[in-house]
């Protein structure tokens, strides 16, 4: 019967989105293909209205989508960027059952106090402010009804999508996206893992007095319920509403930057949805990571590879860089191919080369990023096009959404030092163990 019903679920599903994207997507391609003119900024604000409504995993595939490079046309990756996982909550009724169903039917009596209106809603599910009757304030994260059916769902509409866009514009071949964003989804609908997630965090960063993590509440989780505690802190947009000094804006964005990186080039693990809702502010100006659901466990030669690719950049050593790519998983790559990859890199890694106190982009022009990817792509087109690893799409995301954040912060520091110090030691088995043990630790289930 369970069976059933999940395939019923994915049915509903489908119907909902098959008619947008698969509508869509036929129009650019009549654009793109048959000469048909349209307007596809509209198409891609119709686009962004289905996915906000449907609140589930197709808003955020979208998310990802919107930061990687030419992954979609320009049109809609302007407006899928918008997209913010705030979507309406479900009502107490469903909050009621649904935690009677994780925790039993006196769920209620663990609680002193349980919030009725949720104080927070994603595209997975929606959170609940509580507090324990030992005291803990907690927060109580409830997946939203048959999401595994609207993950299946959403991810075959997905693939329908990036086939046509594939025919249209063979630059970026999509295949390992594909399946990288599918294993991602699937493992952000267990709460148990996530748990186990936030504890890994908890460990990389406990020697990191600048950001704080959640910990999760034993006897108060399941798959499907995340209780977790709760930790004081600011939104980020009010934060920019109040007009912090340079110093404090830098003091934030230097939070952000050991958020991410001191457990990516530590352990070779980096948190894979830099969202601006899963972090907040601190009184002192630290930061609160929140959200583990996307996770990406990165061999260590994936990792020396990055840093080989930074140190050819910067000394103009294409052998070295053409010998980065190989060990990224850029099998077979060409020196033309190559040759246009750097020059994203060389975008990405421009701040870290300069030994000074900089912006993290010294133009002011907006579409300046914009700008870089679109010549990269056609240089891709006109070179045959690349299949970008599948470990290339967290990574990029995390990196484009982070100089986003810190462009808006106009944040200025020494980037080059902060990076140094992370990978002046580096050393590939260190990691493997130091990773290894973190995992372990933590009971993390390990997918490379």
């Amino acid at each position: 019967m369970a069976e059933q019903s999940t395939v019923i679920g994915e049915l509903r599903r489908f119907a909902r989105t098959s008619g947008a994207v698969g509508g869509i997507a036929a129009r650019v391609a009549g654009a793109r293909v048959l000469g048909i003119r349209g307007d596809r900024a509209a198409h891609a604000e119709d686009l962004k209205a289905v996915l906000g409504n449907l609140k589930g995993p197709l808003m955020k595939v979208a998310q990802f989508l919107s930061t990687v490079p030419d992954a979609l046309p320009d049109e809609y990756a302007a407006e899928l960027a918008h997209l913010q996982a705030n979507a309406p909550p479900m009502g107490w009724n469903f909050v009621r059952r649904r935690m009677a169903t994780e925790l039993g039917a006196d769920w209620q009596k663990r609680f002193s106090t349980f919030g009725h209106e949720a104080a927070a809603a994603a595209s997975l599910g929606q959170v609940h402010r509580a507090t324990t009757t030992d005291g803990t304030d907690v927060a109580c994260k409830l997946q939203y009804p048959d999401m595994a059916s609207a993950v299946e769902a959403d991810l075959r509409q997905l693939k329908v999508a990036l086939a046509i866009y594939h025919r249209m514009d063979n630059a970026i071949r999509n295949d390992e996206i594909y399946k990288e964003l599918s294993e991602r989804l699937r493992e952000e609908l267990d709460y148990g893992r996530e748990a186990a997630q936030m504890r890994l965090y908890g460990l990389m960063l406990a020697n990191t007095p600048e950001v704080s993590v959640p910990k999760p509440i034993d006897g108060y989780c399941t798959n499907r319920l995340l209780t977790m505690t709760w930790l004081e802190g600011r939104k980020l947009q009010t934060f920019f509403d109040e007009n912090p000094s340079q110093e404090i804006r830098n003091e934030v964005a230097r939070a952000l930057f050991f958020a991410w990186y001191v457990p990516l080039y530590r352990y070779g693990i980096i948190h894979g949805d830099p969202h601006m809702g899963n972090y907040q502010v601190r009184a002192d100006h630290g930061v609160n990571l929140l959200d583990f659901g996307a996770i990406r466990v990165f061999e260590p030669r994936f990792l020396r590879g990055v840093i080989d690719l930074y140190e050819a950049i910067r000394d103009n050593d294409m052998d070295k860089a053409h010998h980065a790519y190989e060990s990224w998983g850029f099998a077979g790559i060409t020196r033309d191919q190559m040759d246009v990859l750097n020059g994203w890199a060389r975008f990405l890694y421009e701040p870290l080369m300069q030994d000074r106190v900089r912006p993290i982009q010294e133009t002011t022009d907006p579409q300046y990023g914009r700008e870089v990817a679109q010549k990269v792509h056609a240089g891709l087109q006109r070179t045959g096009g690349v299949r970008p690893p599948r470990e290339f799409v967290l990574m990029d995301r995390s990196a484009i959404g982070l100089g986003s954040v810190f462009l808006r912060l106009r944040a200025e520091l020494n980037w080059h030092q902060m990076f140094h110090a992370l990978i002046d030691d580096f050393n590939e088995s260190a990691m493997a163990q130091r990773q290894a043990e973190a995992l372990t630790t933590a009971g993390v289930p390990i997918s490379i």
